[in-house]
């Protein structure tokens, strides 16, 4: 059998056979087919893994998320490379519309498990990236031990996030020593990524918590319109977009001298998590009025309250009838670039509703993800203002949290984090 027929994972039905499985997939609860989504938000089919960067930061945001944070639970360093070559095998192929393994669903021996679950079968690529980060227990363990030699290229900067004012975090979701973030416009594909990349790490990894989502919440590309949270307001306006290369390179992409022990992650990112569930059924009680006052924006337009169009600056000086226009405390002047010298982050978050919580409200909210160049500068301050003095915290509850590295992109032969463990 040819290496093609063994990579895709549409060749397996036939015409007639593929159609009716997709419109019964689609039928039976997908919002939106991936050509529809794909043709939206930019007419690429798929993105390739290889490249200079880890696609899944600035591509153009998908519609859906399956993101997951693991521990490692070998002590052998060669273990885990292998485990990384192997999760960038796999990566490479599924992000094309392969499998994860090179044999496939049904076409190896029946008396062995499939090197890949199946329930992709017949799906389109879909546009699924997919990235990996490193945690601070890469390098060293809760006991402090260097399990895999490393500790010493442990970036400055990937310390654990510090717990801020207001916070209730679960430590059922919360840290990892790795992650996986997969985005796609067809959950199914997703999850089948995360899903797989897991099954390989059974033995070297457990899954300390995941999380999936729906309808980003933020553009990474002009490309896009500006999403809603589940608060109805326009979220991201200010977001670093994909066309702005020197803010890119200024707020997102780690240089060579920013770290000399680091120099690993010269090219890559940190990322950031926050697990944010929302107070819906008290904020839906709310006036109209109160609301675009806690938020300093429009419900409808997105505008600043001091007017203009969405993406005019706001006028924190401008007087209303009793003190500034936009309060004091309102969520877009609290955490405003001005604020902090100019820094801004590039967001990927999605909201999320998992089921209901003891009391019958959704446990819903936003799952916020950002890519900043350091989070001692980008973050950690916007994150303590907003905890201090921003309106909306009344409305939030801030339940889980992660920090990772992101290695740079990975070429063809090589594997995802290869200089960190050269």
């Amino acid at each position: 059998m040819s290496d093609k027929a063994r990579l895709s994972r549409r060749g397996l039905l036939g015409g007639g056979v593929a159609a009716a499985g997709l419109a019964g997939a689609y039928t039976a609860g997908r919002v939106t087919s991936p050509e529809t989504a794909s043709a939206s938000s930019t007419a690429v089919p798929s993105y390739p893994f290889h490249g200079t960067r880890q696609a899944g930061i600035v591509t153009p945001a998908q519609d859906r998320l399956h993101f997951a944070a693991l521990d490692l639970t070998t002590d052998d360093r060669d273990e885990v490379i292998d485990l990384l070559r192997r999760w960038t095998e796999a990566a490479a192929r599924m992000t094309q519309g392969g499998y994860a393994g090179p044999v496939g669903a049904v076409e190896g021996s029946v008396n062995a498990p499939p090197d890949d679950t199946g329930e992709a079968i017949g799906l389109p690529p879909s546009r699924l990236t997919i990235t990996f980060g490193f945690g601070p227990g890469m390098f060293r363990d809760e006991r402090g031990r260097d399990r895999f030699g490393i500790a010493d290229r442990r970036p400055a900067a990937l310390d654990p996030l510090p717990t801020f004012s207001a916070d209730v975090l679960d430590e059922r979701r919360t840290g990892g020593d790795l992650c996986i973030q997969a985005c796609a416009d067809d959950p199914q594909v997703a999850v089948h990524a995360i899903r797989n990349l897991v099954r390989m790490g059974f033995g070297r990894t457990t899954v300390r918590w995941s999380q999936l989502g729906f309808g980003r919440t933020s553009t990474t590309s002009v490309s896009q319109d500006t999403p809603r949270n589940l608060f109805g307001f326009k979220d991201g306006t200010a977001n670093v977009k994909a066309e702005e290369a020197e803010a890119l390179d200024e707020h997102v992409w780690v240089d060579g001298g920013d770290d000399p022990a680091a120099a690993w992650l010269a090219g890559g990112s940190y990322l950031v998590t926050r697990r944010i569930n929302m107070t819906i059924e008290i904020w839906d009680r709310q006036s109209l009025e109160a609301q675009e006052e806690f938020v300093g924006r429009t419900k409808g337009s997105g505008a600043p309250l001091s007017g203009g169009e969405e993406f005019t600056e706001p006028d924190f000086d401008m007087p209303g009838s009793d003190g500034p226009i936009i309060p004091t405390d309102a969520h877009v002047r609290v955490v405003h670039p001005t604020q902090f010298g100019g820094a801004r982050m590039l967001r990927r978050g999605y909201n999320f509703v998992d089921g209901s919580n003891d009391l019958g409200g959704l446990d819903a909210g936003l799952f916020f993800i950002a890519y900043v160049r350091d989070p001692r500068t980008h973050f950690i301050p916007q994150q303590r203002a907003m905890a201090a003095n921003d309106a909306l915290m009344e409305y939030l509850r801030f339940t889980g949290q992660g920090i990772f590295a992101v290695p740079p992109g990975v070429a063809e032969g090589e594997y995802v984090g290869q200089a960190l463990f050269a």
